[in-house]
């Protein structure tokens, strides 16, 4: 039988390890001062089926790649009909076989909710079926309601996150060097075993950031939907900071919240259906993503639309001009290293147009 080349592999070994890219710190692009990236939850609106949703996001992923993106994140979310991207690996391998260069990875893997040696091997496999593309975003929250994380865990005693760091250190031996002779799990080897995919952690608070710091890792904050803790976090984990053989100073990205249309009625139409979204989470009532009729139709209490109106003034959205101002002076203004973008349509098209006019207005190289 005739063998077939992973193009990525064949590529990598070429090359030679000298010429393999930085695997954490990308390349700004076109006008943008830092790189550029995505973060999609295959999100399910009311018309739409879960294959549906994650076959747009995995056009998503190959218009990213051709524009000029630098990476794209799915993220780990359970007992919420309205995101289809519950199980990161699985995605992540979907989307790495429909894509070539593209880094690929989780924004994140929620660590409570599963054995660290489970992550690494999965995580282990993604990297050694595609070298140099994985990269392992790792959260502490359980991204769901208590009664799924206890379901997840198989666990009914009161859950904590108290064992994080005990389970992080396991992950990153597991993925690393492994333990010392007289550690329980000394006999105990992570396969496939290899490269390890860069270890980034990600937070809405300062744990997460002074953690990061300490051991030397990159930082994600999810400003998107912490805005007020985004700057504290931030400095926390500048200050926090450690050499390590990872990294040498600090590399911090954050999640936008960015929606361009043609105009800015056009794009706010499309944020509300976002901003009810998050209203009926908080209220403990998850569901699918709902229309912009049906945003534009609810009828709102004076304290949902104190929710709502908070959300909006957290996200960035208009047209490609008034996005890409805002997006800079965000970036200015946190002064981080690169910027993830996010917008959660379940709408194909209006999905797809509003990253390419973000990736005109920036100048990305792939754009016509």
């Amino acid at each position: 039988m005739d063998t077939v080349a992973n193009p990525d592999r064949t590529a990598l070994e070429a090359a030679g390890p000298a010429s393999r890219p930085d695997p954490i710190r990308g390349t700004a692009r076109g006008r943008s001062a830092v790189p550029l990236s995505i973060l999609d939850l295959a999100p399910v609106g009311v018309p739409t089926t879960p294959g549906e949703a994650l076959a747009t996001t995995t056009e998503l992923a190959q218009a990213a790649e051709r524009w000029g993106f630098h990476r794209l994140w799915v993220a780990e979310h359970h007992g919420m009909p309205g995101i289809a991207s519950s199980s990161p690996p699985v995605v992540i391998a979907h989307l790495a076989a429909a894509t070539s260069t593209l880094r690929l990875g989780s924004g994140g893997v929620m660590l409570p909710n599963h054995a660290p040696l489970v992550v690494a091997e999965q995580f282990g496999t993604l990297e050694a079926l595609h070298p140099g593309r994985i990269d392992l975003g790792i959260g502490r929250a359980p991204g769901t309601d208590q009664g799924t994380a206890r379901a997840l865990r198989r666990t009914s005693g009161p859950l904590s996150v108290d064992d994080f760091p005990e389970q992080l250190g396991d992950l990153l031996r597991f993925l690393g060097d492994g333990f010392t002779a007289d550690h329980p799990y000394a006999e105990v080897s992570s396969v496939p075993h290899g490269q390890a995919p860069p270890v980034w952690l990600l937070g809405s608070s300062g744990f997460s950031a002074q953690a990061a710091g300490a051991l030397g890792l990159p930082f994600a904050f999810a400003h998107h939907f912490s805005a007020r803790n985004t700057l504290p976090a931030l400095d926390l984990y500048r200050q926090s900071f450690r050499p390590s053989e990872v990294l040498d100073e600090p590399y911090s990205m954050i999640g936008a919240q960015a929606i361009a249309a043609d105009t800015a009625e056009e794009a706010l139409d499309l944020a509300r259906p976002m901003a009810l979204s998050m209203l009926r989470l908080r209220s403990g009532n998850p569901g699918r993503m709902p229309s912009p009729q049906e945003a534009r139709d609810h009828q709102y209490s004076e304290v949902e639309q104190g929710i709502v109106d908070s959300w909006l003034a957290d996200a960035i959205y208009g047209t490609p001009e008034s996005v890409h101002a805002e997006l800079e002076e965000l970036r200015e203004r946190t002064e981080v290293d690169e910027l993830m973008l996010t917008a959660n349509l379940y709408d194909r098209e209006a999905k797809l147009h509003s990253y390419e006019l973000i990736a005109r207005a920036y100048g990305l190289p792939g754009v016509a």
